[in-house]
């Protein structure tokens, strides 16, 4: 087989690949409570309470998506997390000055 063979077969099935990608993310989604389904499912279980999943991000903070990790890294802190965090650093800080002193 010569490299001009490989690399169309290989330009082909990476065309092929990305189109199949493309369009299977197009497809809806849906759900029943909270649980994905298929199409399938749904015309053999029957449409109760069946919803489309939405495309929105559920978790945001200030309108951008989050994650529940950068929610509570970057979330409010209570005065006793500030004073405690502060307190520390000042310790640390009265160590590194008497060790050089």
């Amino acid at each position: 087989m010569s490299t001009l063979q490989r690399a169309s077969i290989t330009a082909v099935t990476a065309l092929v690949l990305g189109t199949v990608c493309a369009s299977a993310g197009e497809l809806p989604q849906y759900e029943v409570t909270g649980f994905p389904i298929s199409p399938h499912q749904i015309s053999v279980l029957g449409s109760g309470g069946v919803q489309e999943q939405s495309p929105t991000p559920t978790l945001t903070l200030d309108g951008m998506p989050a994650s529940p990790h950068q929610i509570a890294v970057l979330g409010p802190r209570i005065r006793q997390q500030i004073a405690e965090t502060l307190k520390a650093h000042l310790i640390l800080a009265r160590r590194r000055s008497t060790r050089r002193g």
